[in-house]
C-alpha cells in the first residue's frame, strides 16, 4: 500500500502536517532513512541534495531532484517529461528537474522546434516572487501595505523595492556579466531539447507578481515559420494551451497561471528581425511546472510505463 513520508531539518522534525484529511510527522532527513522509500522528493536545495542524495541511491531509493546541483551532470538525465521522457528510462538513479523559467519557456518552444527547427533564441524574463520563497512574497505585500499608508518601505528579500518595481537581477552575477539564472536557461535548454549548438540570449527579471513567470521570446528557426501553422503546433502540445486571439485581447497572464497544469502561449506573430523568426509570450506557474509538478509528472510517467517498482514487491 502506497505510503506518504515527509522529511526536513533536524530543526522541523517532530512537526505534524496535514494533508489530504490525514496527519503526518515530519521525520528528520538524514543518512539511513531511505532503506523502505521507492521515491524521494528532493526540495531543500543543492547542499543537502548533496549531502543525501548519494545515500537514498545507494539505498535503491530514486531520487527526483529539484535543485541545480545535478543538472548540467552528463550522468544525470534533466527531464520535462513531454519533451524528453527518455532520460526516465536511462537515469542511474538521479533525475534532476529544470529551472523554473527553463520549464516555462520551453513549454512554448518545444513544439515549435518540432515543427519548425530551432535555431536560437531571445528571451526575457518576468519572474515572480514566489521565485525566491515565502519571505519575498510577504516583503512584497508589506511594501504595497506601506507605501498604500505612506510608510517605511523595508527591504529585506531584495536589494531594491520590488513592490511597484523592476529588478533586472535574478540569480548572482558571473564574469560575463551574466546571471546564474540566464546561464541556466541556456545550458539546460540545450540539455533537454538535446541541442548542444543551440544560441541562447536572456535577460531575467524580477517583477511584483506573486505567482507565475511569464516570458516575452523571439526565436529563430531552420525552416519557414507561419502563425497558423505555429498556432497549431502550440494547440496540439499536450504541455501547452493556446491562448491567442488579440483582437478580443485574449493572451496568456500570469494570474490566469496561476495553479494550472499547462501553460499559456499567446501573442504569436511573425519577428521582425529574425529570418524565420517567431515572436511569443508564455505564462507559466513557477511552482506547479517549474518546480513540484514537473517532479511528479515524471515519478507518474515512470509508474505508468513500468519504470518504477517498490522494494517490497522486488
Amino acid at each position: 500500500m502506497a505510503s506518504l513520508r515527509l522529511f526536513a531539518s533536524a530543526r522541523s522534525a517532530g512537526k505534524v502536517v496535514e494533508f489530504g484529511g490525514k496527519k503526518y510527522t515530519v521525520e528528520e532527513a538524514k543518512t539511513g532513512v531511505f532503506g523502505d522509500v521507492d521515491v524521494a522528493f528532493f526540495a531543500a536545495g543543492g547542499s543537502v541534495t548533496r549531502a543525501l542524495a548519494p545515500d537514498a541511491v545507494k539505498a535503491g531509493c530514486l531520487v527526483i531532484d529539484k535543485s541545480s546541483h545535478y543538472r548540467m551532470d552528463p550522468d544525470v538525465p534533466l527531464v520535462i517529461p513531454e519533451i524528453n521522457p527518455e532520460g526516465l528510462r536511462t537515469h542511474k538513479g538521479i533525475i534532476a528537474n529544470p529551472n523554473c523559467s527553463t520549464a516555462v519557456t520551453l513549454m512554448a518552444l518545444w513544439p515549435l522546434h518540432r515543427a519548425f527547427g530551432l535555431k536560437r533564441y531571445f528571451a526575457s524574463t518576468y519572474q515572480s516572487v514566489s521565485g525566491t520563497g515565502a519571505e519575498a512574497i510577504r516583503e512584497l505585500e508589506s511594501q504595497i501595505q506601506a507605501h498604500v499608508k505612506g510608510g517605511e518601505i523595508v527591504k529585506k528579500v531584495y536589494p531594491y523595492q520590488i513592490a511597484f518595481n523592476l529588478i533586472p537581477q535574478v540569480d548572482s552575477f558571473g564574469p560575463n556579466g551574466y546571471t546564474g539564472e540566464e546561464t541556466k536557461m541556456m545550458l539546460e535548454s540545450r540539455k533537454i531539447m538535446g541541442l548542444p549548438d543551440l544560441k541562447v540570449s536572456t535577460t531575467t527579471v524580477r517583477v511584483p507578481v506573486v505567482r507565475a513567470h511569464s516570458i516575452s521570446i523571439n526565436a529563430e528557426f531552420e525552416r519557414p515559420v507561419s502563425v497558423e501553422a505555429a498556432k497549431a503546433a502550440v494547440a496540439a502540445f499536450p504541455g501547452a494551451e493556446l491562448v491567442d486571439e488579440p483582437a478580443k485581447r485574449l493572451y496568456p497572464t500570469p494570474l490566469d497561471y496561476s495553479r494550472k497544469v499547462k501553460c499559456g502561449v499567446g501573442r504569436i506573430r511573425i519577428d521582425t528581425a529574425f529570418d524565420n523568426g517567431l515572436a511569443l509570450w508564455v505564462s507559466g506557474d513557477n511552482l506547479w511546472k517549474g518546480a513540484a509538478l514537473n517532479a511528479i509528472q515524471n515519478a507518474e510517467l515512470m509508474v505508468c510505463e513500468g519504470l518504477l517498482s517498490r522494494k517490497g514487491a522486488r
